[in-house]
């Protein structure tokens, strides 16, 4: 392993951290670490030059592919931020994590985003579909690459006794570790999968269509309940909404309950694959005695799909973005 790192140190770094900023399930914090402490144990000026090497080649592999994901988001907006989720073991919550952040932070928060797991993915072409500009989101995801290699291969300099043990264990146990870690991987995969595939399975029978949903607003007295539970930072995306819905935040069921009759139907969308979200708080708003509570199928996307009226909102401006384009009808 370590004349591996050896004689590909740099190229192994350099392809790890941009397979991982384009996308691939590939971690790169590991590299780092080891690279980090097998430089150190060289010992000499050379090692320090392979890690400041080593430093400087994931902050430039980690901007190429962030700017990639970046200048996609700013050319075809949310649909790429649902094609990423759709990719997610955690759809029902890759976006509303990131928006969350965003909403509170803006675009620093590409200084920390690499440290929480998913967050940098859905950060930086959500950055891109609001329209930041180009300057500041280099400088800050710049710092937030030039952040998390230092700690990545600072770590592998400070334990590099430590790492060079497990190395060595590692290489006595030979196949039987990578076996072993290979199938816990699978199987945490598989649980994850068959986890959503059964809640999916459960809803799906119990959707509402934009057909039936425009139906049921014809008539006052079966008029449903609309609750959007987009985050703040999607509706500033795509700034409009169905007549009539309320906003809502699934975390905060009691506001929730107390504020929805049971005596009505209720329908809810969400700007998630799949409806998941929405999905999720109609099962919870069924323990709680709502016994009409459905998802809206395909989601606003879906409704304005269908030539149905929406009500334009007013998007919330951030100084470091571009003018927002025209509202289309």
């Amino acid at each position: 392993m370590h004349a591996l790192v050896e004689q590909f140190g740099l190229a192994l770094v350099f392809v790890n951290v941009l397979a991982l900023a384009l996308g691939l399930p590939v971690p790169a914090m590991p590299t780092l670490v080891l690279v980090g402490a097998t430089y150190t144990l060289q010992g000499g000026a050379y090692a320090w030059l392979g890690v400041v090497a080593a430093w400087l080649l994931s902050i430039s592999a980690s901007v190429m592919g962030d700017t990639a994901w970046f200048l996609a988001g700013r050319r075809y907006g949310t649909r790429t931020l649902q094609s990423l989720c759709r990719l997610s073991l955690s759809r029902d919550t890759c976006m509303k994590k990131t928006e969350r952040f965003y909403g509170r932070l803006g675009i620093r928060v590409l200084a920390f985003a690499k440290f929480v797991p998913g967050l940098s993915l859905v950060s930086v072409p959500l950055a891109g579909a609001m329209q930041v500009r180009m300057r500041p989101f280099l400088g800050y995801d710049t710092l937030g690459a030039a952040l998390w290699a230092a700690v990545g291969l600072g770590l592998g300099v400070v334990f590099a006794g430590q790492v060079e043990h497990v190395l060595d264990l590692l290489s006595d146990l030979g196949a039987r570790a990578c076996g072993v870690v290979g199938v816990a991987l699978a199987l945490y995969v598989a649980w994850r999968w068959w986890r959503r595939h059964q809640l999916m399975r459960s809803l799906e029978a119990a959707r509402i269509s934009v057909d039936e949903l425009y139906a049921l607003m014809q008539d006052p007295a079966l008029a449903p309940t609309l609750l959007d539970i987009r985050a703040p930072g999607y509706r500033d995306l795509e700034p409009y909404t169905i007549p009539g819905a309320q906003f809502a935040d699934e975390r905060q069921l009691a506001n929730i309950l107390a504020r929805v009759p049971r005596e009505r139907g209720v329908v809810i969308f969400c700007a998630c694959p799949n409806e998941v979200s929405a999905a999720w708080l109609a099962a919870r708003l069924r323990e709680h005695r709502y016994t009409d509570v459905r998802p809206l199928l395909g989601g606003l996307e879906a409704w304005r799909a269908a030539g149905y009226d929406t009500i334009a909102l007013v998007p919330q401006m951030h100084d470091d973005a571009l003018p927002p384009p025209a509202l289309q009808a």
